[in-house]
């Protein structure tokens, strides 16, 4: 298929159209850059036009036109994800849900919303009109919209208490627009969410989105020094699993992480101090100073609801402390370093990678809950040397097994499990027949026969210059 851009701008120029290049540039890039790998194969693409629609009847027409003209969508939020799942790897249009930010409804646990609505902006509108938040965000809640978090995201904030986005129960609804000659409208519940969620845009658009709620709270952010990492992450484990205490979020980070790279709060940490970044609802703070008081070498380091208006502001919000803001807060400090995502069975295994890494691999975890259970994923801080050196850290990782969601990849196989899910897959040919949608990021769909004993190179990556 050639693809006839200029046809399909003259067709869509109607709508909220944009092909000024140093603003397509910017609207056709995301966090890609916190790998050095990704950074050196993405860093030159950019689409042909990026395409705003208002409203769902304007991501029909888009899709309808652009199919007809064997133009590549890559659908965009706010272009924050750090896996490249938004860059335009063959050009095309750029499809960028920003107008589209409208908080649809609000009910008794539950609410319906637009894809573009950004985190925060939704949130703050469902606590003023109900009383009620949603369970779980990303760390980036400031600038991140809830369809970028669905399609790209697999947990954060709020993981600590209700799991991954893909558990049973943590989205309700997804309203999909496919790409065809006539793009179909449909609406998934139940088992067939997996189709579209976390898929990178990959096989269908998402026009609204059903999200559970939670009572809403002020939470208190604390930060806990421990002077033993590992006397830290254990504490953290049995932090989360006290049945009594609401939290919502869990994060242990290894000495010399928190001094050196929590600039706002440096004072009050030593060099040697290992943390535990923590957000407990303000009824269960008591409960939280008894657990913590049990624990012999836990140091309180700060309490939001115990400091001043000034020190408050300082500080800010503990979730910015947290999730791959940690690692952002170390790229500002040492823009060499990178990091891992990493699925830990237990508190011995990452002892284990400590034993083998040390000071190489610092580590970051950030609390779960799985199956009842709190459990940790991994985004340690990664000493970046070479591709080949990391290239081995991951191998060394998943030789004692630990299982890597590998952010220096920007396939959907390759950032999981390496290996087809199927259900997205038979979703695609039925919803993107050509396979126009972000193209590039499914290699079962471009290679099924991939074996992933090498990386994945698209075949259909605009070149360089």
């Amino acid at each position: 298929m050639t693809p006839n851009v200029l046809a399909a701008k003259e067709a869509l120029s109607h709508l909220d159209l944009d092909d000024k290049p140093a603003s397509v540039k910017a609207k056709s890039r995301d966090f890609f850059w916190y790998s050095p790998v990704l950074k050196s194969r993405l860093d030159h693409l950019v689409g042909d036009f990026v395409v705003s629609p208002r409203n769902e009847a304007e991501v029909i027409e888009v899709l309808k036109v652009c199919f007809e003209h064997d133009v590549p969508v890559t659908t965009r939020g706010s272009g924050t994800g750090n896996y490249g799942q938004a860059m335009p790897l063959a050009g095309g249009c750029v499809l960028h849900m920003r107008h589209m930010n409208k908080v649809k409804e609000i009910h008794p646990g539950r609410a319906i919303v637009e894809p573009g609505c950004i985190l925060r902006d939704m949130d703050a509108e469902i606590i003023r009109a109900s009383g009620q938040e949603i369970r779980m965000f990303s760390s980036t809640y400031a600038t991140a919209t809830v369809g970028g978090f669905i399609a790209g995201g697999s947990g954060g904030v709020g993981s600590v208490r209700w799991g991954q986005l893909r558990d049973l129960g943590n989205i309700l609804r997804l309203r999909v627009v496919t790409m065809e000659a006539e793009p179909r409208v449909l609406e998934f519940t139940g088992e067939e969410l997996h189709r579209v969620s976390h898929a990178y845009g990959t096989n269908g658009i998402i026009t609204e989105i059903e999200l559970p709620l939670a009572p809403a709270y002020e939470w208190t952010d604390v930060l806990v020094g421990f002077d033993d990492f590992m006397d830290g992450a254990q504490w953290a484990e049995a932090l989360g699993n006290e049945d009594g205490i609401l939290t919502k979020l869990i994060t242990p980070v290894e000495a010399p992480i928190p001094h050196d790279y929590f600039l706002r709060i440096k004072d009050r940490i030593r060099p040697d101090q290992s943390v535990v970044i923590v957000m407990v609802a303000p009824h269960a703070m008591d409960a939280f100073m008894t657990f913590t008081r049990r624990h012999k070498g836990a140091e309180i380091i700060y309490r939001s609801d115990k400091v001043t208006a000034e020190e408050k502001k300082a500080f800010g919000v503990a979730y910015e402390y947290a999730w791959n803001h940690t690692t952002l807060r170390g790229l500002r400090v040492d823009p060499t370093i990178t990091y891992l995502q990493v699925r830990y069975e237990d508190l011995a295994q990452v002892q284990a990678i400590r034993d083998r890494f040390g000071a190489e691999v610092p580590q970051h975890l950030e609390g779960i809950r799985m199956n009842g259970r709190m459990r940790f994923a991994g985004l340690p801080v990664v000493r970046f040397t070479t591709e080949e050196r990391l290239e081995e850290i991951v191998r060394i990782h998943e030789d004692m097994g630990c299982m890597i969601f590998n952010p220096h990849r920007y396939t959907l196989e390759e950032g999981g499990r390496q290996s087809a899910d199927e259900r997205q897959l038979a979703f695609k040919r039925e919803a993107d027949p050509k396979g126009l949608l972000n193209p590039g990021k499914m290699i079962t769909w471009d290679a099924p026969d991939f074996t992933y004993s090498e990386v994945y190179r698209y075949a259909g990556m605009r070149p360089a210059g």
